[in-house]
């Protein structure tokens, strides 16, 4: 088994490869922390084209189907009731406000999905407590071992 860098676990390493091997976890992390807003991001802008198709939707149902439809539902409901046609059609009215109001009711329900949406702003903090924790960090005192006396005693006797 190996550590991140490749070095056998256990192994002593130098301040310059932890620091190196903390630089690149760190920059592991950044990268992935933005990658992640992208992502949030990407299905914010997603929930908020479909509240936008959908309140279209309920736009172009209202225009575009009324004359039909209130031709068409007014002259059957005076066929099956036998009605004035002034209610007839007031009746037909009614029918395509129905479902102009309910797209509008699924248009706002997608809407508010999205600004309740909170994933850059967690992200934004994650990053911020990371970058506080690497802040307050300290490095832990090395004890000297019995290596380190050796190389120093050799390093004297031949100097």
């Amino acid at each position: 088994m190996s550590a991140p860098d490749g070095s056998p676990v256990g192994a002593e390493r130098s301040i310059g490869q932890l620091f190196a091997s903390a630089t690149t976890e760190m920059s592991a992390l950044v990268h992935d922390e933005i990658a992640l807003a992208k992502a949030q991001l990407k299905r914010d802008v997603k929930r908020g084209a479909t509240s936008g198709g959908a309140f279209s939707a309920a736009g172009a149902v209202l225009l575009f189907s009324l004359p039909m439809l209130n031709f068409a539902l007014a002259y059957g409901i005076r066929t099956w009731s036998g009605w004035n046609m002034a209610v007839c059609f007031l009746l037909s009215f009614a029918a395509n406000v129905l479902v102009a109001g309910l797209l509008a009711i699924i248009g706002l329900l997608f809407a508010k999905k999205a600004k309740k949406s909170k994933g850059p702003q967690k992200v934004a903090a994650s990053m911020k407590k990371s970058a506080g924790v690497l802040q307050h960090a300290k490095p832990h005192p090395r004890q000297p071992s019995s290596a380190d006396k050796d190389v120093d005693a050799v390093a004297r006797s031949s100097s």
